[in-house]
């Protein structure tokens, strides 16, 4: 998915991702949280191959340019087959991957074998599908970015570059015969690189080999500090807030779709998403099926669908899909969460007045991808109840004290370009406000969405660099379940005048349900 349009962060803000890395051991640090603006900068390094054994055992995941992000001008008509091949990409990655995660032994006897035998031929597929997405823009009268070509080839990363940022330090690979920490469970949920090969373990943590790792978590209590003032509040500005109220899927609505991004296509987010508030979304529904599809939530003129991907908890329990795909198939193992929370709040905009959201919006916030990504479009915000004015974490998720509970923040983009529900790559439609609170580049200010989920959970333990009763977001298998790759969905569908009465609501300062 492409970057939104707004403001950079400044280099302070890129300094303090960096300083997450002291996090994992236990050190002070800032990390940027902003919820009007949300911009992390970061290169990573890539690995290609031709290393060493010793390297080549280091091997974590594969690292494919997004080739969505590239993608802004795709005309209309052909929006759905772009969709679909994009889709067919994602499923030739976790295919890849799957393939890395289960050669282990054919990698540290042939150094050349990554290359030879995973990367070259995921090239080749990817770029038969790059030539159909050009066909398919150009037919329509449309033109392809014409550096797609260069966008084929694929990297392997080693466990110290997962994090797309160098954040991730030590404890990115179980080595030197140290204790499993649970990582082999009942009914085969080991998978994907458990070899034992000369003495060194293979796979990178987790239940499912496929992470997370113990420095992808942090004592929230040794944490600095680090939630940055919003915005002043000028005259003219919007202080009031809408609260729909939609339940925390305590009916279980779950599928591995994105009508979103993948529409179309079964299993095209290749991870399990909790439902509230629209209860007929998959990846088949249309404008139409959103109308007649009833809803979780209090007010009955809120049909909105209000989506994200599960959290599990990895104690070696298995849920009703270790054995189907988006589940353990791929990786998302262990005991599915449900929040004891889930609030639902449109806030104005600390500048000005905002327009009502257009009916059938669409709005992701957050990047799945982010481990290969880089940060760019992170927008995660994992914190512990009684710290949420205090610390917010974008990189690791927190280890909270006893009687405290996990929550999980989204606040999305505040700014609408005023025309398009969505956009080729689902961000260039909507932007985040700049550190002022103010709107750019013409973009309208809309009530600005904000979720808070809580979960109870009962805090991971890490033990000589292992992490035991370990909890993570659902993702794609090659993201080793980072605590950046949280998001979040929306489609915007309301009746009987909701989204002006909610624009009402925000615009005169009430608070209202």
């Amino acid at each position: 998915m492409g970057r939104n349009t707004r403001k950079r962060r400044t280099p302070l803000a890129t300094k303090a991702i960096a300083a997450s890395a002291a996090l994992a051991l236990g050190g002070g640090g800032l990390i940027w949280a902003n919820f009007y603006a949300s911009a992390h900068e970061s290169n990573h390094q890539t690995w290609g191959g031709n290393q060493t054994k010793a390297a080549q055992a280091q091997v974590a995941t594969i690292s494919c340019p997004d080739v969505g992000q590239k993608l802004t001008n795709v005309p209309d008509r052909a929006r759905t087959d772009v969709a679909g091949e994009l889709a067919n990409l994602d499923r030739q990655i976790t295919d890849a991957y799957q393939r890395l995660a289960t050669t282990r032994d054919a990698q540290a006897r042939d150094a050349s074998f990554v290359q030879n035998s995973i990367l070259q031929p995921l090239k080749d597929r990817r770029q038969a599908i790059l030539d159909r997405i050009k066909l398919e823009i150009t037919r329509v009268g449309g033109t392809a970015p014409g550096d797609l070509n260069s966008l084929a080839a694929c990297t392997a990363q080693n466990a110290n570059q997962t994090t797309a940022g160098g954040q991730q330090q030590n404890g990115g690979q179980q080595q030197g015969g140290q204790q499993q920490g649970g990582q082999q469970q009942n009914g085969g949920q080991q998978q994907n690189g458990g070899q034992q090969q000369g003495g060194q373990q293979q796979n990178i943590g987790g239940q499912a080999g496929n992470g997370p790792v113990a420095a992808d978590f942090v004592d929230i209590t040794k944490v600095q500090p680090n939630v940055q003032g919003k915005p002043r509040q000028q005259r003219g500005g919007s202080t009031g807030t809408f609260t729909t109220r939609c339940g925390v899927n305590a009916n279980k609505n779950h599928n591995t779709d994105n009508v979103i991004v993948a529409p179309g296509v079964a299993n095209g987010a290749h991870h399990l998403h909790d439902y509230t508030g629209n209860q007929k979304v998959n990846a088949f529904s249309s404008n139409q099926t959103f109308l007649q599809g009833g809803t979780s939530c209090q007010n009955r003129s809120d049909l909105s669908s209000y989506y994200w991907p599960v959290v599990r908890i990895q104690d070696g329990s298995q849920d009703f899909d270790q054995n189907r795909d988006g589940g353990g198939k791929e990786g998302n193992v262990g005991k599915i969460l449900t929040p004891v929370q889930a609030q639902i709040k449109y806030v104005g905009s600390p500048t000005s007045k905002v327009v009502a959201m257009p009916q059938f919006l669409r709005i992701i916030t957050g990047d799945a991808k982010t481990t290969t990504n880089g940060l760019a479009n992170a927008n995660a915000h994992w914190s512990c109840t009684g710290f949420e004015n205090k610390v917010q974490l974008t990189t690791q998720y927190p280890i909270c004290p006893q009687g405290s509970k996990v929550v999980r923040t989204f606040a999305f983009q505040s700014c609408w370009d005023g025309q398009n529900i969505d956009s080729a790559n689902h961000r260039t439609h909507v932007a985040f406000a700049d550190a002022g609170g103010n709107c750019q580049n013409g973009f309208k200010a809309i009530p600005q969405l904000t979720m808070r989920l809580v979960y109870n959970i009962n805090p991971p333990t890490v033990q000589n660099g292992q992490v035991k009763n370990a909890y993570a977001v659902d993702g794609f298998p090659e993201q080793l379940h980072k605590a950046a790759t949280d998001h979040d969905d929306f489609i915007s569908v309301t009746k009987n005048g909701l989204a002006n009465k909610i624009a009402n609501c925000v615009n005169s300062g009430q608070n209202c349900t």
